[in-house]
């Protein structure tokens, strides 16, 4: 041992370490008192996170006092997803939230006022759009945290022969659902936007992926929004969209409004054909009288305005 490590500290250097002893255990104690503080409050914010996830208004039929509920619900739950920005199935509701609020109350009541009030149709066309976008942001950012690098690969072109890509796990294909469907709605809001249409091969890329993973997800929905992304897409073909609609309406086991409607505007509307699209319209009111849920009374209304519109379609 060296001279300086044998000889005891003197007066200065001890004093020193009893400062240093209170003012380190000052420190451990403010730190548990930190830590105790927070975890009881972390737990609170993740119980009540696992509740609003689980607590999505989908049995409501009850459309406009839904409409009047789903505002605070979505706030809500928006603040607590800043909170957890990891939790998958808050990020679901709150993403499912926002995209059926846009479609159903807001982007609906535009085409309803359109011929009437086009400057009222514009300001709420604008409106489901930004609430589209937060709902895609939602979706995106949890799928980003859960499987880092996702996003930039969702935006990479595919070579061509590439094999089908099979990157989600079944934990993410509702978010992936939900990501896709906003997505879409925003690309079909902003037909002048060059950069928003350019998008449309992620959503369908997104989709896809989901498609991989588990093609029968939502009983139905994700084969039908599969089928009006066929629809859609430059190139896209009917015969392929007819099918997605088809697997749709059987996953569903012809108890779900959606899949009707979606093949009636997406390939009868198209094709002109008024008999068929009638008749698809009709299937979807008998399916939301047979179940009314959320889903589908949201459905019997659009199909019974555009029974009611088809003179102005065809």
């Amino acid at each position: 041992m060296t001279e300086a490590t044998n000889n005891p500290p003197g007066p200065a250097k001890r004093r020193l370490a009893c400062l240093r002893r209170p003012v380190l255990a000052a420190g451990v104690l403010a730190l548990a008192l930190v830590m105790s503080a927070c975890s009881p409050r972390h737990l609170l914010v993740q119980g009540v996170a696992d509740e609003l996830a689980t607590q999505a208004p989908a049995d409501e039929e009850d459309l406009t006092l839904l409409r009047d509920a789903s505002p605070f619900y979505l706030k809500l739950s928006e603040s607590l997803l800043k909170e957890t920005p990891g939790h998958l199935k808050l990020a679901q509701a709150v993403s499912s939230g926002f995209t059926q609020y846009a479609y159903a109350f807001v982007a609906f009541e535009a085409e309803q006022r359109a011929a009437t009030d086009a400057r009222a149709a514009h300001a709420l066309n604008d409106r489901a759009r930004r609430l589209y976008l937060r709902a895609q942001r939602h979706a995106l950012t949890a799928l980003e945290l859960s499987s880092p690098g996702l996003r930039q690969r969702l935006m990479q072109t595919p070579r061509q022969g590439d094999a089908p890509a099979n990157v989600l796990q079944p934990s993410q294909v509702a978010l992936a659902y939900w990501a896709a469907a906003s997505w879409g709605g925003y690309i079909s809001l902003s037909k002048d936007d060059a950069d928003a249409v350019a998008d449309l091969p992620a959503v369908v890329r997104l989709a896809q992926w989901a498609w991989n993973t588990q093609p029968e997800y939502g009983d139905g929905a994700l084969a039908s929004l599969m089928g009006t992304l066929e629809a859609a897409r430059p190139g896209g073909s009917s015969a392929t969209a007819a099918r997605f609609f088809d697997q749709a309406i059987a996953l569903g086991q012809g108890r779900s409004a959606g899949p009707y409607v979606a093949k009636a505007e997406a390939i009868a509307l198209a094709a002109g054909d008024r008999p068929v699209f009638e008749q698809l319209l009709g299937q979807a009111l008998a399916a939301s009288a047979d179940r009314r849920d959320m889903t589908n009374q949201v459905m019997r209304a659009r199909a019974e305005w555009l029974l009611h519109t088809a003179d102005d379609l065809f």
